[in-house]
């Protein structure tokens, strides 16, 4: 079983992981102009669904995840509800878009739970930067479109710092003057990245042996750490508690001149946060309708403008920036910057090596 199939299992009684109704005939309910939405806390407007429903001509009802675990259950309990539970759905286990990981788009596109898109249908995917269409987890954007992208590196206080970070091990093995003032994330994939990349190891690999390295390697970090945060590691370093942080780029607030971001030599990471239709949207053609809609540059260009998370989108990046965003410099990586980077893809049956390493981490 895979480890989406052991995450459906979790989440849906009977499920063993297969599509279930996923493919099941549209019915009359599929017209119901209503939309249901699941989305990252913090990467859209509040009025996101006032606007969007007034654009589109439609109720659009928005919930809001912070983990694909989340967004994945809810897809899935939506794609093994029976078509008359779906009907009479009003906000419980509908989900026609959901905003996911690559790699979890690409996972639940090969468990048949996503609906293959409609380009003709989304006329703004022609604001998509080429480098875009080419990411290896869904290659000319069949089942998901790129919403945000970046990479994972350490965010510093310049001021604090006696020497800038410039290695992974600078976070692993830091000097006597920033232990106990270090925090590193706790997702599996990204908890793993600093010990692989230090070790020459792809962020993808699914040897035992270097995964072993990499757990030893991060079980040693762990006595020199002041927090594993994944939320508040900014705020920390804001307040001087933290000298050093492993963060996503859009996370670091480099809006502040003494602290900056970097991507270690050994490189990074090159994540990427997707829309999906679920296979067993009530309206389709509403869903695809959404999806362009996020893309017009007017409303992508919230992203950068508000949360520092660049865009993949030409025009509302060219917006942004001009509206002041190059006050953080990481907006200002280009898409050949990203993509010297490595993409994080779906591991398959693989993917609960790297949740079995999260866990002998936290229990070390």
């Amino acid at each position: 079983m895979t480890g989406l199939a052991l995450l459906l299992a979790a989440c849906v009684p009977g499920s063993d992981g297969a599509s279930g109704t996923a493919g099941r005939s549209p019915g009359a309910h599929e017209r119901a102009r209503r939309l249901s939405v699941t989305i990252w806390r913090g990467l859209a407007p509040p009025d996101l669904a006032r606007t969007a429903g007034s654009a589109l001509g439609l109720e659009v009802r928005l919930r809001v995840h912070d983990g694909d675990a989340a967004a994945v259950a809810r897809l899935a309990r939506a794609a093994t509800a029976t078509p008359r539970a779906a009907a009479g759905d009003k906000d419980g286990e509908a989900v026609d878009v959901a905003f996911v990981s690559g790699h979890y788009a690409q996972a639940l596109a090969r468990a048949g739970l996503l609906t293959p898109l409609r380009p003709e249908l989304i006329p703004n995917l022609g604001n998509l930067h080429p480098e875009a269409r080419l990411l290896p987890h869904d290659r000319g954007n069949r089942f998901s479109v790129p919403y945000a992208w970046g990479t994972t590196g350490i965010c510093y206080r310049a001021d604090l710092v006696r020497r800038p970070p410039k290695s992974w091990n600078d976070l692993l093995d830091p000097p006597a003057w920033a232990r106990g003032r270090v925090t590193m994330m706790t997702a599996d994939r990204a908890l793993a990245l600093p010990a692989l990349k230090a070790l020459g190891y792809s962020v993808n690999t699914v040897d035992d042996e270097r995964l072993a390295s990499a757990a030893r390697r991060l079980l040693a970090a762990k006595r020199t750490l002041l927090a594993y945060d994944d939320v508040t590691a900014g705020e920390r370093l804001l307040r001087g508690e933290a000298v050093l942080a492993q963060t996503r780029d859009g996370a670091c607030p480099t809006g502040e001149p003494y602290i900056r971001f970097t991507v270690p030599r050994e490189g990074g990471d090159l994540w990427t946060e997707t829309m999906v239709i679920s296979r067993a949207a009530r309206d389709p053609e509403a869903a695809h309708a959404f999806v362009n809609h996020m893309l017009a540059p007017g409303t992508h260009a919230w992203v950068p403008e508000h949360t520092g998370y660049k865009v993949p989108n030409r025009p509302a990046m060219e917006r942004a920036l001009a509206r002041g965003g190059g006050d953080r410099p990481q907006l200002r990586m280009t898409p050949a910057d990203l993509l010297r980077h490595e993409p994080l893809v779906d591991l398959g049956e693989h993917a609960g090596r790297y949740a079995r390493l999260a866990a002998r981490v936290a229990e070390g």
